[in-house]
């Protein structure tokens, strides 16, 4: 079956995406786990070309929470490999299709190496402006709520800020994604029916997409597919009909 039609000028300003189902796909096939962190990688790849080529302005994929810490050992080392790997590879398309990298997440918790390449990767590609492609890394929503207060708490200390001029700009520019349109669309793969914490105060008005395909298998017309749903819904953020 060939994509839908959808409509460029109602493209979503910000997709975000939960990356799941690599471990499934791998042991579906009898695979070792790692195998289907690969074959993710593949999926990264055209996801973020699709999203480039149709004008999407944010795109942020959830590839890496902070309760991930808690799989084995071999298993997170593999993912931080993985994530070097795409990163020196993917650069010089970063480039081509004047993509910018960005991080949301406590970037000081990963790997010495990894933190390295990320910075270099995003000093690399800061005056690219077509797409800002975020990878959310050692994220967790609840996380960055706690450090977002934490941030506006020194401010009021330092006196600096009046508590009673608190508002929801106030918070917004004390999270990662300070500057940046919350996420119009909200993609999970797999099936589950769950936001994982992720982004949680961002996306209080996200329409949310959730398909049974697991992320090795989510295809450029999947992703066009999900857009299309989208244009179909009426956003009303609350008021009536």
């Amino acid at each position: 079956m060939s994509a839908p039609a959808i409509d460029l000028a109602r493209i979503p300003r910000h997709v975000a995406v939960i990356m799941d189902g690599n471990g499934r796909w791998a042991k579906a096939r009898g695979l070792p786990r790692i195998l289907g962190h690969q074959a993710g990688v593949k999926t990264v790849r055209t996801v973020c070309e699709t999203a480039r080529e149709l004008g999407v302005g944010v795109l942020t994929l959830y590839a890496f929470s902070v309760e991930n810490w808690k799989r084995p050992e071999e298993e997170t080392s593999a993912l931080m490999g993985l994530l070097n790997e795409y990163l020196r590879r993917e650069l010089l398309t970063m480039m081509k299709n004047e993509i910018r990298l960005g991080v949301v997440g406590d970037l000081a918790g990963l790997p010495e190496d990894v933190q390295k390449q990320l910075n270099s990767v995003i000093e690399e590609t800061r005056g690219n402006n077509k797409m800002l492609l975020n990878l959310a890394l050692n994220y967790g929503g609840r996380a960055e709520i706690v450090q977002a207060v934490q941030k506006i708490a020194r401010e009021v200390k330092a006196g600096r800020l009046n508590p009673e001029q608190i508002d929801e700009e106030t918070i917004n520019h004390s999270l990662y994604t300070a500057g940046q349109p919350d996420p119009d669309l909200l993609i999970r793969t797999s099936g589950e029916m769950r936001v994982s914490n992720f982004l949680l105060w961002q996306i209080s008005y996200a329409e949310i997409y959730i398909t049974q395909k697991l992320w090795p298998d989510f295809t450029r017309d999947d992703l066009i597919k999900a857009i299309a749903e989208y244009q179909k819904r009426d956003r009303r953020f609350g008021a009536s009909e």
